[in-house]
């Protein structure tokens, strides 16, 4: 089991690592994350949904991911709650006071995922959540150390040396937990470091002698490495000399599944902004609406940062507008809750740029799609996660054909387009032809599958490269050899 110091710290990234480094030694390897809180998700085989990033790390092992990678993940929808959803299906709303106690039945859950696991696989990697020392929720853990000593795991315990104060949070993270929990922890993997490790040698010395654990890899910083995120947005961009279409989405309090926009951020034609709702709203030719796990409270968001008239003023200098699930419901002239599935029961106006009108219902559509695009010959490949229902004249003038069925809408004039499927931009021919609509005339060829590829095999090489094999072959299945 990997877990971190911090948040982001690097336990999805070295999950996927360890994964791909067994997979491509002939290993029978899954991934596997107890409970995970994000909006970002993935619609799995047996048609429930999980994190993104177990997604990602299952690509990562050759296989399709399936809701027993991750069986309980929240999706919070206000500060203090989320929406509880247990293997892959929605259970239903809880604030965090009454999901504290329901932890113990979330346990039944995980535990009967691992167990389903391990009798499939010859090595289960697991995935903790945020740090094991948050002593306000030591109590009835299923995410970290409670979950290892369930099933008696051993743990790495990874920190990142880019923020600062590594060593700090090493030794304090080991410091806070009890007796069996220190002795759970079989060493250290310091991530993202750049420099001369002869400088870094003394700290690890120290730290070696000061904990009684060893350092098992020093992970350099890898510039181009281009992974999913599990909730935090991305910002890098790929190098880009030929950057010819702005486009800009704006960051929504409950912004979801933003990894739909990976393909275009690191697009070479492409320059995507994330933009916070209090910042100034650059020029664009694109701005896109991205789902959201509180739709009506959202489109308030947007309406009092002036987002409102700033999209008009866009749509009447010619530029595109493009909403996807959430976004694709503000697109509508209303939004109804009546049973306060979001938040507070009731109906909002929408932005009335297209006509139709969205209605949330208990019901949670989770699917894979293919089909194609209505207005180009282009494949297209996605998937569906939303629990509204959408009608109206709009609808007959369709963005895509999904089994010869109509989903999403256009408008008359072409300017603005809605849709539920997320991953419009994954696939490479959907891609080019929604840049084309945008006004690009000529798109370069670039597969980003391919270079999600790429990346799961460059940091499957700096791991094979950098940890200490020998010091983790005993916890690996066999004669492993990476």
């Amino acid at each position: 089991m990997v877990q971190g110091t911090t948040s982001d710290a690097g336990k999805s990234t070295l999950v996927a690592g360890l994964c791909r480094v067994l997979y491509r030694s002939g290993v029978a390897v899954v991934p596997f994350k107890p409970q995970n809180m994000a909006l970002n998700a993935a619609v799995t085989e047996d048609g429930g949904e999980i994190g993104r990033a177990q997604a990602v790390q299952a690509m990562a092992c050759g296989l399709a991911p399936h809701t027993d990678m991750n069986p309980v993940l929240l999706k919070p929808n206000s500060d203090t709650g989320c929406q509880v959803i247990i293997h892959g299906q929605v259970v239903g709303n809880q604030e965090a006071s009454t999901y504290h106690d329901y932890k113990k039945n979330a346990m039944q859950a995980v535990l009967q995922s691992y167990q389903r696991l391990q009798q499939q696989y010859d090595c289960v990697v697991v995935e903790g959540a945020g740090s094991p020392a948050e002593i306000n929720l030591r109590a009835n853990d299923i995410a970290n150390m409670g979950f290892a000593e369930a099933v008696d795991c051993p743990v790495i315990l990874v920190a990142d040396i880019d923020k600062g104060g590594v060593f700090a949070h090493l030794v304090g993270t080991l410091a806070l937990l009890s007796e069996s929990e220190q002795a759970r922890v079989v060493g250290f993997v310091i991530n993202k470091f750049r420099g001369d490790i002869a400088l870094l040698q003394p700290g690890l010395d120290w730290l070696e002698a000061r904990t009684g654990k060893p350092v098992i890899g020093v992970l350099p910083y890898l510039h181009d490495l281009h992974l999913e995120a599990e909730d935090a947005i991305a910002n890098s961009q790929a190098k880009k000399t030929e950057a010819q279409l702005t486009v800009v989405v704006p960051v929504l309090p409950h912004i979801a599944n933003h990894t739909d926009f990976d393909a275009l951020r690191l697009h070479p034609q492409v320059n995507l902004q994330f933009v916070r709702l209090s910042e100034p709203i650059p020029a664009a030719d694109l701005i896109i609406l991205p789902g959201s796990k509180n739709v009506r409270g959202d489109l308030a968001a947007l309406r009092a940062h002036g987002w409102e008239p700033a999209i008009a003023r866009h749509l009447r200098y010619g530029g595109k507008l493009l909403g996807i699930c959430g976004g694709f419901q503000m697109l509508g002239q209303q939004l109804h809750d009546p049973l306060a599935i979001e938040g507070e029961a009731g109906s909002s106006a929408g932005l009335g740029w297209l006509e139709m009108e969205t209605t949330l219902e208990t019901h949670k559509q989770l699917k894979r799609v293919s089909g194609k695009l209505a207005f180009a010959d282009a494949e297209l490949l996605g998937y569906e996660i939303h629990m509204g229902v959408s009608t109206g004249s709009a609808l007959a003038r369709p963005a895509h054909l999904v089994k010869d069925q109509a989903e999403g809408a256009i408008s008359v004039d072409g300017q603005v387009a809605g849709s539920y499927i997320h991953g419009l931009f994954d696939h490479p021919q959907a891609c080019a032809a929604w840049l084309q609509w945008v006004g690009l005339s000529k798109t370069v060829a670039y597969d980003y599958t391919q270079l999600r590829e790429q990346s799961l095999d460059t940091l499957a090489d700096s791991l094979r490269q950098h940890l200490n094999w020998k010091a983790l072959a005993a916890y690996l299945p066999g004669e492993f050899a990476p």
